[in-house]
């Protein structure tokens, strides 16, 4: 095992309060990969897509495809979806992804992880923890810049502040890795942990600077004090990334979301994580989506210069 993955899982140990690291972490592979290396992007709040749901069903050529003649600047390939960027592609195949990933119009990947690091159980959060190692792996191989993740649920018997120390202590452990291959770790706001402020304490707790947070524009950032002092929570820890929804199909305050995002400056990504009926025309559908975008985008500004 090399010395990255056994300090990773030395303080994965820790996180999970166990007497010793479980049966079968010692295959995993030890090969590093190269550190992605990426096109510039260019400046200023732009429009992708989350493959869920909306390009859950569209094989790799169709989805990258579909995307450009949409206009959208980058997707984030949730696993188990048609793409088939998984972990267990090959060398080979992972080259040829990077290859199609690079000669396409967009000029942002990431990777959308369903592991999460609540489970008291320590097998399955050292299961957890290798699967986000091995998609990070997969993250750089291809050309990616980074892995989503979540956090994500309390559970009974256990206490809230035990659970939040667990996540952020594992959190940090696998941001050490991925800051060794250029890659960001991002912790999705999702679960019974989705509230911004059982957020910013876990993120307290992972304070490298690999382990990023991801806005999902959730009811739960509504809650409390609103939407300002929410985002504010966790602002500064706003990686590449963000994911919203339709904007013609979820209630949501854009406008003001909109607003923090240019008043704070945000350069990145705002990645469309489409639900209900699927366009017929996928293209279209992002299309329209990228234009309901550029028109909050553009109604921000003019409240931004009127004060």
């Amino acid at each position: 095992m090399n010395p990255s993955r056994r300090r990773v899982l030395q303080a994965l140990t820790a996180a999970a309060a166990a007497s010793a690291a479980p049966p079968g972490l010692a295959r995993i592979r030890a090969a590093k990969p190269q550190q992605a290396t990426r096109r510039a992007t260019p400046p200023g709040l732009r429009l992708g897509l989350v493959t869920y749901l909306w390009g859950a069903d569209l094989k790799l050529d169709d989805l990258l495809a579909a995307c450009s003649a949409g206009g959208l600047a980058g997707i984030e390939f949730r696993t188990t979806h048609a793409h088939g960027i998984e972990r267990s592609l090959s060398a080979a195949q992972r080259k040829e992804v990077r290859a199609k990933l690079a000669d396409s119009s967009m000029d942002w990947f990431g990777i959308g992880s369903d592991e999460r690091f609540d489970n008291p159980d320590p097998l399955r959060l050292a299961r957890a923890v290798v699967a986000t190692m091995d998609f990070l792996k997969l993250s750089a191989d291809v050309g990616a810049s980074g892995v989503k993740v979540k956090p994500d649920s309390f559970h009974p018997g256990v206490e809230h502040k035990k659970t939040i120390e667990q996540i952020g202590t594992a959190l940090n452990a696998v941001g050490r890795y991925a800051a060794e291959l250029g890659q960001e770790l991002r912790m999705e706001a999702h679960g019974s942990c989705a509230e911004l402020p059982t957020i910013a304490a876990i993120l307290q707790v992972a304070d490298h600077p690999s382990v990023k947070v991801v806005w999902n524009c959730n009811d739960q950032d509504l809650q409390g004090k609103g939407l300002a002092h929410n985002f504010a929570l966790v602002r500064p820890r706003f990686g590449e990334v963000l994911h919203l929804r339709a904007f013609d199909r979820h209630p949501y305050p854009y406008p003001e979301l909109f607003d923090l995002l240019l008043a704070s400056d945000y350069q990145g990504l705002a990645l469309l994580e489409a639900r209900g009926v699927l366009p017929v025309d996928r293209g279209a559908g992002f299309a329209r989506q990228r234009a309901l975008f550029e028109q909050h985008l553009a109604d921000a500004r003019i409240r931004a210069r009127q004060g």
